[in-house]
């Protein structure tokens, strides 16, 4: 069988397996393994079973990984989240969806302290969505913003995707970090201006709220908000100050951040030894996870190199390279379909062995397409009939809000996503303006 065949072959298996529910850690492990098998021989099929997971494991970049995990965790355990959306209420209720507008600007704020999507979402759903309800607000946009707000902790750091990115495409990942913090803030933006938008044109969609208390009372429970979120600040700064002033690096930034939460949880007397056990238990299980899958893509990007199949994928376009922007194109509808169906990390993970090779080739700039790939990955979180998010929101609501509701409501958010991708093909330096100025 030759090289081509055996590629085509092997990415069919990999498909089916996933479609009947195999973990994609173990469908790729197993594809790369019988690929080898039949490329090469069974004792090299051995080998790379027993080499490459140590190879991945042992990689030091990856320590940011635990790290960056552990400190979303903490942060999520002790309670800063509630904070976080509390004063956002207090501050953004009287504006048109309120509640809405204070449900994305809490998820944005909670992520760069979370860096996890799933987390942001899980978070804010079971915060946001009672209160939206019970204010009147329409079901759609109460669980929309939380599904579709969750994932802007894709971008803004800390990033676990960037720094699987940054590693596999062996770029910058202090410069990937930095370069998703415009648009992720872009993103809120979009987000918080249809929100307006809509809730004034049509005012049934969040129905204002009508405050009991005096004008003074109301003042001073803002304030008052704002000394319960300082924490927050503190580590956004710290990460954020440290990386950009070149004191940390990812790695170090994701210890001293956890160090950090520890220490802002337990000087707030939010940390009981329960909590840090969980908080611990969490981050070892979605490393694992996500470990599993990485070791899985790796034997998948060995074999892949070995057949040949990445410089024909990168010859068979190389016709579209007289137009950066025809590959753009065509490869965002890649990303676009795959994250209709899988992982959002095993859409990183499998795709990039294919893609960099040929960036690299057409001299196209990796840390604009890394910010690029992960919202598209932030896209594919939200789109059916896979969408992690909405699925998350689902679990949170329970039975209350039909599946479909959620899809819908997050369809005013995908156009915010159009339009912010758009800006970002058209307009690079909103990626590559902050890593330009810190080099």
């Amino acid at each position: 069988m030759d090289g081509l065949t055996l590629s085509l072959v092997c990415f069919a298996g990999m498909l089916f397996l996933i479609a009947i529910r195999t973990p994609i850690g173990v469908a790729l492990g197993v594809v790369s393994f019988l690929g080898f098998w039949e490329l090469k021989n069974f004792n090299v099929a051995i080998g790379q079973m027993r080499e490459v997971p140590y190879y991945f494991a042992a990689n030091w970049d990856l320590s940011a990984i635990p790290m960056f995990l552990l400190m979303g965790s903490i942060v999520y355990v002790s309670g800063i989240a509630t904070s976080l959306f509390k004063a956002a209420r207090l501050w953004l209720s009287a504006l048109p969806g309120g509640l809405a507008v204070a449900a994305n600007i809490a998820s944005a704020g909670f992520a760069a302290g979370c860096g996890s999507s799933v987390a942001a979402a899980a978070a804010m759903g079971r915060l946001a969505i009672p209160e939206m309800l019970k204010a009147g607000y329409e079901k759609g946009l109460a669980t929309g913003v939380v599904a579709s707000a969750g994932t802007i902790a894709a971008l803004i750091p800390p990033s676990i995707l960037m720094v699987l990115y940054g590693i596999f495409a062996e770029t910058s990942i202090v410069d990937l970090l930095i370069a998703g913090i415009i648009p992720g803030l872009l993103t809120a933006g979009v987000y918080t201006a249809m929100i307006l938008i809509r809730c004034k044109i049509n005012p049934e969609l969040a129905p204002r709220i009508h405050e009991e208390k005096s004008a003074e009372e109301i003042r001073r429970e803002r304030w008052q908000s704002l000394g319960e979120i300082w924490p927050l600040f503190i580590l956004v700064f710290g990460i954020i100050g440290g990386l950009y002033g070149g004191v940390v690096t990812p790695t170090e930034a994701g210890a001293a951040g956890s160090a950090l939460a520890l220490a802002i949880a337990v000087a707030q007397r939010r940390m009981t030894w329960a909590k840090l056990w969980e908080a611990v238990r969490d981050a070892i299980l979605t490393t694992s996870q996500i470990f599993f899958v990485g070791m899985g893509a790796l034997m998948f990007t060995r074999l892949l190199s070995f057949t040949g199949a990445s410089n024909m994928l990168a010859q068979l376009i190389a016709p579209l390279g007289l137009d950066p922007v025809m590959v753009i194109i065509a490869i965002s509808v890649i990303y676009l379909i795959l994250g209709m169906f899988l992982d959002p990390i095993g859409i990183m993970l499998i795709t990039m062995p294919v893609f960099i090779p040929l960036l690299k080739a057409m001299n196209l700039d990796l840390v604009w397409f890394g910010v690029l790939v992960v919202k598209f990955i932030e896209i594919g979180m939200l789109t059916p009939p896979l969408g992690f998010n909405v699925f998350v929101v689902k679990g949170v609501v329970g039975n209350e809000i039909p599946l479909v509701t959620i899809f819908r409501g997050v369809g005013w958010f995908l156009l915010c996503d159009l339009v912010v991708v758009i800006l970002m093909v058209s307009f690079p330096q909103l990626s590559l303006f902050l890593p330009t100025l810190m080099n």
